[in-house]
C-alpha cells in the first residue's frame, strides 16, 4: 500500500478563495470552510473539502438531500477538482461535506444538519461512490 506521510491529518491551508460565497446550482450560496487532507485508504489519499450551507438547515433551511447532494457534484467536478493541491500527490478520492454550521472536523452535534458525498476521481471528473 503506498504511502502519503505528508498528508495524513493534515489541514492544508486556506487559498485566498476561502471564505468566498460560491453559488451552486440549488441557488444557495456555500462557503468553503476548510481542505483537509485525510488517512489515506487503499488506493491513495483522499482530499476533504468542507463547506458551510446554513440553507441546509433541518428546521428552517430550504435545500432537501437531494438537492444538496446536486449540488455536492457541482462542488466536486467545478471547484474540488479545479483547486487540487499542486506539490501534494493527487487524492484517490474527494470528499465534500456541506454543514449548516461550523461543526469542528471530528466532533458531534446533534443539532447540526451535515450531508457528506465520496468521490472517486477518474479522468479528470468526480465519480460518485458509496461510503
Amino acid at each position: 500500500m503506498p504511502r502519503w506521510p505528508a498528508l495524513l491529518g493534515f489541514v492544508l491551508p486556506l487559498p485566498l478563495w476561502a471564505g468566498d460565497s460560491i453559488k451552486v446550482p440549488s441557488g444557495q450560496a456555500v462557503t468553503l470552510l476548510e481542505t483537509v487532507a485525510d488517512v489515506p485508504g487503499d488506493d491513495g489519499p483522499a482530499l476533504r473539502f468542507r463547506f458551510l450551507a446554513p440553507a441546509i438547515a433541518r428546521d428552517t433551511g430550504s435545500i432537501d438531500a437531494d438537492t444538496a447532494g446536486l449540488d455536492m457534484d457541482y462542488l466536486c467536478n467545478d471547484f474540488a477538482i479545479k483547486h487540487l493541491p499542486k506539490t501534494a500527490p493527487k487524492p484517490a478520492q474527494i470528499i465534500i461535506s456541506l454543514s449548516d454550521r461550523d461543526v469542528p472536523l471530528g466532533q458531534d452535534d446533534p443539532d447540526a444538519t451535515q450531508f457528506f458525498n465520496s468521490y472517486k476521481i477518474e479522468d479528470g471528473v468526480c465519480l460518485w461512490e458509496m461510503f
